[in-house]
C-alpha cells in the first residue's frame, strides 16, 4: 500500500523541536532564576506540543486508519509494536541522559536538598518504562511528572493518545469524530480560562490539576489530527506549488516566538487561537506543499532529527540552570550565561544528532527487521 509522504511536514516537526529547545534555554530557565536582562523570546513554544499532537493524529490516520479497518490486515499487537519501536528507545535514552545529567548535579534537588539513592533509582525505572513519578518520590523538588527528563510528560500522553487510536478513535465515523473534536475545543477552552493560573501550558507536573491540563491538550490534538486526515483524504487538495515549507515555517516560528502578549486572559485567548485553527491551518497547507531536490534532504533530516533532539534535550538545560545557579551570573549581569545557554544549544544538537544516526535509527532498523520475521 502506497502512502504519501508528507516531507514538509516532517521539516515543520523539526521547526518545532527547535523552537522548544529555544524556549527550555531562553524562557522556561527563568523559573529558576533571573536572566541579567528580560528575555521574552519564544515565549510560546511551549505550544510546539500542541502542534506535535495534532501532527501525530494528522500523520497516524494517513498511516494506519486503513491498515486497521475491516479491510486492513494489522493487528491491535501490531500497532503497538510499532510504536513501540518507533517511540521507546529515545525514551530510552532520555532517561539514561537525564540520570547522567542528574549524577553530574550531585543527586541534589533544586533548592540543595539531598536526594536518597532509592529515589533517584525509583525515578529512574518509572522513566525508563514512561510511567509518571509520584510526588512522594519527586526528585528533581517541583513536582515534575517525569523528574529526570521533564518533556517525557509529552510522550507518555503520546503514548495514551496512540492508544486511544487504536482501541477507539480510528473506530469512529467522521461525524462522531467531529462531536469528540467540538467537546474536546469546549472542554481544553474551559480549562484554560477558567484554572487559576490561567492559559494551557500545563501536564509537566504530577499534581492532579496540572497532570489534567496534558490530558486535556492531547484529547482535542490527536482527534483533531485524525479528523483533519479524513477530510483531507476525501477532499483530495490539489498540491501547491511554491516555497510552502518556508512559509509554513516562517507562520510557525512567528507564532510559537511572539512575545508575552499582556495580560492573563489575553494569553489563554492567544493560546487557544493557535492550537485550535492557525496550527490545523498551517498543516493543512503543509501537507499540500510539495519540495524536492535539496530542500527535501533538508526537511528530511529536519523531521529525523525532530524526535530525538526533543528526547534528549532538557537534562542538558538542567545542566544549564545548574550551573547558573551555582555560579551567580545570572544575578549579577555576566554575560556567560549567554555563552553557556549557547553551549547547550550546540550540545543538544550534536548530542540529538548521534543518537539519531549511531542508536535510533540503526537499532529501529533491526527491532522492524526481527519485528518482521514473528
Amino acid at each position: 500500500m502506497n502512502k504519501p509522504r508528507y516531507d514538509i511536514l516532517d521539516g515543520l516537526r523539526g521547526v518545532a523541536a527547535l523552537m522548544v529547545l529555544l524556549y527550555h534555554v531562553f524562557n522556561d530557565a527563568k523559573s529558576f532564576f533571573v536572566w541579567p536582562v528580560t528575555v521574552n523570546e519564544f515565549y510560546h513554544s511551549f505550544l510546539g506540543v500542541d502542534f506535535f499532537f495534532i501532527l501525530s493524529g494528522f500523520v497516524m490516520g494517513y498511516a494506519y486508519d486503513k491498515a486497521l479497518s475491516n479491510e486492513g490486515s494489522m493487528t491491535f499487537g501490531g500497532f503497538v509494536k510499532r510504536r513501540l519501536i518507533r517511540l521507546h528507545p529515545m525514551v530510552v535514552m532520555g532517561v539514561v541522559i537525564g540520570a547522567i545529567c542528574f549524577a553530574i548535579q550531585g543527586f541534589t534537588k533544586w533548592d540543595g536538598t539531598e536526594v536518597t539513592m532509592q529515589a533517584f533509582m525509583y525515578a529512574t525505572l518509572l522513566g525508563l518504562f514512561l510511567i509518571p513519578s509520584p510526588t512522594s518520590i519527586e526528585v528533581r523538588g517541583n513536582t515534575e511528572a517525569f523528574p529526570l527528563n521533564g518533556p517525557h510528560w509529552s510522550l507518555f500522553f503520546e503514548y495514551i493518545g496512540s492508544l486511544l487510536y487504536v482501541l477507539l478513535l480510528h473506530r469512529l465515523s467522521t461525524k462522531w469524530l467531529r462531536v469528540w473534536v467540538a467537546c474536546s475545543i469546549v472542554s481544553l477552552a474551559a480549562y484554560g480560562l477558567l484554572n487559576e493560573g490561567g492559559g494551557i501550558a500545563y501536564g509537566w507536573s504530577s499534581e492532579p490539576t496540572n497532570f489534567c491540563g496534558g490530558a486535556l491538550r492531547m484529547l482535542y490534538g490527536y482527534p483533531m489530527g485524525l479528523l483533519m486526515a479524513r477530510v483531507f483524504r476525501q477532499r483530495q487538495p490539489k498540491p501547491i506549488k511554491g516555497p510552502m515549507f518556508l512559509w509554513c515555517s516562517l507562520a510557525l516560528i512567528v507564532l510559537l516566538g511572539l512575545p508575552f502578549v499582556g495580560s492573563k486572559d489575553g494569553e489563554t485567548i492567544y493560546q487557544l487561537i493557535c492550537i485550535l485553527s492557525l496550527f490545523p491551518t498551517i498543516i493543512w497547507f503543509g501537507a499540500r506543499g510539495i519540495v524536492s531536490g535539496w530542500r527535501q534532504k533538508v526537511v528530511s533530516f529536519l523531521g529525523r532529527l525532530s524526535y530525538p533532539l526533543y528526547a534528549i534535550h532538557f537534562p542538558l538545560v538542567y545542566l544549564f540552570i545548574a550551573w547558573v545557579q551555582k555560579s551567580g551570573y545570572a544575578y549579577e549581569g555576566h554575560s556567560q550565561p549567554w555563552t553557556a545557554a549557547l553551549i547547550t544549544l550546540g550540545a543538544s544538537l550534536l548530542i540529538a544528532t548521534i543518537c539519531l544516526l549511531l542508536y535510533d535509527e540503526p537499532l529501529r532498523k533491526w527491532l522492524n527487521r526481527n519485528n518482521s520475521k514473528t
